[in-house]
Formats: C-alpha cells, sequence, structure tokens
C-alpha cells in the first residue's frame, strides 16, 4: 500500500487540514453512535460513521469541480476506524450519555461548514456560492446518514441544523470580506455554528411547520 498520501498530509499540514481531520473525527462518532443505537452490525456502522464524515465534502467537492478531499489521503478513513474503536471501546460510557450525539454532531458542524466556506471562497465563487458550499459540507453527510438508518435528515425536522450553517457561512464571508485573519474567521465561524445550534436546541427554537390543506 502507498502510503506517501498520508505522509504527505502531516508533512504539508495546514490549520484547515486539521479542522477537517476534527471534523471528520466527530462526525464520525456522531454517526457510529448512532448506528450503535440501531442495533447495526461493526461494518455497517463503519459505513454509517463514514459516510456521515465524507459525505458533505465530497458532494461539495464534485459540485466545485475537484477530487473528494477523502481520496487524495488515507487518514480520514483512519479517523473514522479511530472513531470506530472509541466507540467500542468506550460504549458503555456513551450509551449514558445522552447528550452525546448531540455535541459529536454540532462540533463536526461547525468545522465542516468553515472547511467547506473556506476552499469554496479559495476557488474565487461569489459569497452566495461559498454559503450554500459551506451548508451543503455541513449538512449532506447527516442527510445520508439518517437515510442509511431510515430516520427522516434533521434538516427536516424543523431543528435550527441548516440555518446555523446558513449564518456561520454568512459570518465567514462578512468576516473575510473585512480582511479579518484566518484563524480568527474559521473559529468564529465554527464557534457561531455550534452556538447558534446550541440555543436553538435549548430554548427549542424552530422554524415553523408548512401546514398541508387538511391541516387548515
Amino acid at each position: 500500500m502507498d502510503y506517501s498520501n498520508f505522509l504527505g498530509f502531516w508533512t504539508e499540514i495546514k490549520l484547515v487540514d486539521i479542522i477537517e481531520f476534527i471534523g471528520t473525527f466527530a462526525f464520525a462518532i456522531s454517526g457510529i453512535r448512532l448506528a450503535s443505537a440501531k442495533k447495526i452490525d461493526w461494518f455497517g456502522a463503519l459505513v454509517v460513521g463514514f459516510v456521515t464524515a465524507i459525505g458533505g465534502g465530497t458532494v461539495r467537492d464534485l459540485l466545485i469541480g475537484v477530487t473528494p478531499f477523502w481520496m487524495q489521503s488515507i487518514v480520514y478513513l483512519f479517523a473514522t476506524i479511530l472513531a470506530m474503536g472509541i466507540v467500542i471501546y468506550f460504549k458503555k460510557y456513551l450509551v449514558h450519555l445522552n447528550n452525546t450525539f448531540f455535541w459529536f454532531d454540532s462540533i463536526g458542524l461547525g468545522l465542516f461548514v468553515v472547511v467547506g466556506a473556506e476552499k469554496t471562497m479559495a476557488m474565487g465563487f461569489d459569497p452566495w456560492v461559498v454559503i450554500a458550499m459551506g451548508t451543503i459540507t455541513g449538512i449532506m453527510g447527516g442527510v445520508i446518514r439518517d437515510i442509511l438508518i431510515n430516520e427522516i435528515p434533521i434538516v427536516f425536522t424543523q431543528e435550527l441544523y441548516a440555518v446555523a450553517c446558513i449564518i456561520g457561512a454568512g459570518l465567514f464571508c462578512i468576516l473575510s470580506s473585512y480582511n479579518v485573519p484566518l484563524n480568527v474567521n474559521e473559529v468564529a465561524t465554527a464557534v457561531t455554528v455550534f452556538v447558534v445550534r446550541f440555543v436553538a436546541n435549548r430554548f427549542g427554537i424552530k422554524l415553523p411547520v408548512l401546514k398541508g390543506e387538511k391541516d387548515d
């Protein structure tokens, strides 16, 4: 097996790579944890975790015309395997932590919005595309995950999931226009996404339901 890409990842590492790795790990944890609650076997759980972790970034990269990020380094597969090991080893603790899925999913959401927005902006796209790609990077992995395990995707259940991504990616564009240092922008964006989702969840803030004719 050729490990040159793996070694190259660490020799040419950037902050955005670290963010993407942590985001991959966090989303993988959330996907595997949810798969375990559905009593899916180890292989199925690994697939669900990996798809959760790379789904949004894959869709983004295909739309902006670049090779999907996880195909350029095996480190993201290793991140998912590591997440699998942690869920297996610490399952007794994670089962009792009812908010485990929420915390890891929220962390991954914030970090992936940063990655999606930053990569798209670096390619010269307009701000509205940057916001769209940041949002897609954040939500699509979870959408695919929920479809695989036969759940209604979170993004369609009134929770301010996509809204948090849009707000975060919008902030990234605004701060970039004012030449705020990139590291500060990355942290501010990730924290904003996390806080918006946390506050919405904590106080039950939801979007209104679109009622059908029978509900009138």
